[in-house]
């Protein structure tokens, strides 16, 4: 009788969960199950993101299945790598493929598709050359063999030449509009027409070697970003830039721009690296993890061996994570010494202040090896089986939120600094005067990462919020649109079979009140299709319905980021 029991028990709950995933998957959307079915890709359709394509003369029509709101009226500008070889030599990393720029047109219900190569000096001296001139992220160009010896002996010691390709994120400074990565150079892009304008040197305005690819901006056109600095006698800091918003006189905000505050390093050699970082209304987040820049090793065996960017990270086992804060009106420093257990960082989600504390929302991955080590393009072209097996050995990703307590002078040691009523997350000053924070954890699926993080940033950016969207990676393979509710820790999902969406950019609907009341915008690519393999895909924000698609006939790669221009 027990046996028959559990059978009837087993019976059921699968009958049950059959049903359930039927039902989303007819409707195109899993609820709150999405990460028991988990869809497999042996196929290995996703390698299709990862090769190289021509840029087009003239924007394609798209086909529209479905309704576009009538209000949507603008464009989806994206940035990505285009371009995975030159001649016969190759990138390696995900983050070395030349910068292509990607636009859907959306106008009275019709879509146009558009890309063009943006015109670096990267670009275009390896189109001119055949071969890779300038060292990329973990790609090391080497001098031109067709000179003699002595000639490519001395080109080892003309010093650093930082690459300009662009192909992470693009954002508005003025009435301007810039494509950027990771170093000091951002481009001047037309955004109607795609064409490259002009490189600008951020170094002949401000004390910066590098900025992140994700500044934060204000709805004045206020635009604040974070970068290294090296500084006299080889010290090491972290500077908050600010860039003024379009002036009077038309003149180039970027040329106004100045260092607002400066927050040091825990270590004088090697700074940690930074994507990002948080912003409320009145306080600067920083977020200092182990994955470290070797300094003499960049300036030094870079020149002489022809060592690439990725040669250059070592990790700190010991450190684990500092968090720094800043005000931002006066701008200052605050000292207290924030410190966690180690985790890589590359999104922050959203941050905001609420009754004398700062909560910071980020998506992490546990432990201090470097995550871009799994990210070389060999590794993510392999078949599906392979694939899996390199995301067990990596550092599992993880929704945190954290706390911060900004007044702390008056606490005891060894108390939870932390009233909020409405979070586990914990704040506890040590001996030594330093704040150790614990997490609440607002979602973790093995090996299933919430990455590429959008919210209602006009409305919500520093402000208590309730939703996130983002991008669903599956063993680092992205395939499918995730909504989380940070408050409740509910998720929607959008996820089709052998579809590999991209970021979602959340659009909020005119006069809307509601925090979701909007759509979010994506780029899918759907390798196995016999006809038009790449769409915009366009979803309900509030429960990832899909409203319509804009259907073109070529593969579009992999895209990082990128904006909604009205």
């Amino acid at each position: 009788k027990l046996f028959k029991k559990i059978i009837n028990i087993c019976t059921f709950s699968l009958l049950f969960y059959c049903i359930s995933a039927a039902y989303a998957f007819v409707n195109g959307c899993y609820f709150n199950i999405c990460f028991i079915f988990r869809i497999q890709h042996p196929a290995g359709g996703y390698k299709k993101i990862f090769e190289t394509c021509e840029e087009l003369n003239e924007p394609i029509p798209a086909i529209v299945v479905g309704v576009i709101p009538e209000w949507l009226s603008g464009s989806l500008l994206r940035l990505g790598p285009g371009l995975f070889e030159v001649g016969a030599e190759p990138f390696y990393h995900l983050f070395d493929g030349q910068a292509l720029m990607h636009k859907f047109d959306l106008k009275n219900g019709h879509v146009t598709y558009y890309r063009k190569f943006v015109k670096t000096d990267a670009y275009v001296r390896a189109m001119t050359e055949k071969r890779v001139v300038i060292t990329e992220f973990g790609t090391a160009a080497y001098p031109d063999p067709c000179k003699n010896i002595f000639s490519r002996f001395f080109t080892y010691f003309k010093g650093i030449e930082v690459t300009d390709n662009c192909l992470v994120n693009v954002y508005p400074v003025g009435e301007d509009f810039y494509a950027c990565t990771e170093t000091n150079y951002i481009t001047k892009v037309d955004p109607d027409t795609l064409e490259t304008l002009k490189k600008v040197d951020l170094c002949d305005y401000l004390s910066v070697n590098g900025v992140t690819a994700h500044p934060h901006i204000e709805s004045d056109g206020t635009v604040y970003n974070l970068g290294n600095c090296f500084g006299k006698n080889m010290s090491l800091a972290y500077n908050i830039v600010k860039i003024p918003p379009t002036q009077k006189d038309k003149s180039d905000p970027i040329a106004k721009s100045k260092v607002l505050v400066q927050l040091p390093s825990s270590e004088r050699f090697k700074p940690s690296y930074v994507h990002s970082f948080g912003m409320t209304e009145n306080y600067f987040v920083f977020v200092e993890t182990p994955i470290k820049i070797n300094l003499l090793k960049f300036l030094t065996a870079w020149s002489i061996w022809g060592t690439n960017y990725m040669d250059c990270f070592e990790s700190n086992e010991t450190m684990g994570t500092w968090f720094h804060l800043a005000m931002k009106d006066p701008a200052k420093y605050i000292e207290h010494k924030f410190r966690t257990s180690a985790f890589n960082l590359f999104h922050h989600i959203n941050s905001y202040e609420d009754d004398g504390f700062i909560v910071v929302d980020l998506c992490t991955w546990k432990g201090h090896e470097f995550v871009y080590n799994y990210l070389y393009l060999a590794n993510l072209r392999e078949n599906w089986e392979e694939v899996k097996k390199a995301a067990m050995r990596a550092p599992q990703p993880e929704v945190r939120r954290y706390v911060l307590p900004i007044d702390v002078h008056k606490e005891k040691q060894g108390k939870n600094l932390i009233s909020l009523p409405y979070t586990t997350a914990t704040a506890v000053m040590r001996s030594d005067g330093t704040i150790w924070l614990e997490p609440e954890v607002l979602f973790s699926g093995p090996r299933q990462a919430f990455e590429f993080p959008q919210i209602n940033y006009s409305k919500f950016s520093g402000k208590n919020y309730s939703y996130a969207y983002g991008l669903g990676l599956n063993h680092f393979i992205p395939d499918r649109i995730c909504k989380l509710n940070v408050k409740t820790k509910e998720t929607w999902v959008w996820q089709e079979p052998d579809s590999y969406p991209s970021e979602p950019i959340f659009v909020q609907t005119p006069d809307s009140v509601e925090e979701d009341d909007g759509v979010l915008l994506s780029i899918v690519v759907n390798p196995g299709a016999d006809q038009r393999p790449g769409y915009l895909l366009i979803l309900n924000a509030r429960d990832l319905t899909e409203i319509a698609r804009a259907e073109v006939e070529v593969i579009i790669p992999v895209t990082f980021h990128g904006m909604y221009k009205p």
